[in-house]
C-alpha cells in the first residue's frame, strides 16, 4: 500500500505559479510511474501530467502543455508539479497518484493509489 500526501496548494490570481508536491510513504516509490490529476467542481477527473519511474519521460495534457512541469525526486519519495501562468480554468482538486506499470499513462484506471487531493484556486 502506497501513501501518498499533496501539499502546495492554495489561492492565488491569474498568471501566478503554484508548486504542488506529492510525498509517498513507499519505500519502492523509484517502482511506480506518477501522474498528475485533476477534478474540477461538477467535472470528472482528467489527467494533467505523469512522468516515468525514473523520470526519463513525461506526458502533459494539451491544456497544460508549456505551462505545468512536472519532475520527481527518488531519494525523497517526492513527485512536484510547477504550475505557470495559472489560469482560473485551471481551479481544480489535484490528485497525485502512482501507476504499477510505469509508463507514465495519461489513462486513470491504470493508477492504483491516490492521494486526497489539495485545492488550487484561480481567481481572475
Amino acid at each position: 500500500q502506497v501513501q501518498l500526501v499533496e501539499l502546495g496548494g492554495g489561492l492565488v490570481q491569474a498568471g501566478d505559479s503554484l508548486r504542488l508536491s506529492c510525498g509517498a510513504s513507499e519505500h519502492s516509490f523509484s517502482s511506480y510511474a506518477l501522474g498528475w490529476f485533476r477534478q474540477a467542481p461538477g467535472k470528472g477527473r482528467e489527467f494533467v501530467a505523469a512522468i516515468t519511474r525514473a523520470g526519463g519521460s513525461t506526458n502533459y495534457a494539451d491544456s497544460v502543455k508549456g505551462r505545468f512541469t512536472i519532475s520527481r525526486d527518488n531519494a525523497k519519495n517526492t513527485v512536484y508539479l510547477n504550475m505557470n501562468n495559472l489560469k482560473p480554468e485551471d481551479t481544480a482538486v489535484y490528485y497525485c497518484a502512482a501507476e504499477l506499470w510505469g509508463t507514465g499513462s495519461a489513462l486513470l484506471e491504470h493508477y492504483k493509489y491516490w492521494g486526497q487531493g489539495t485545492q488550487v484556486t484561480v481567481s481572475s
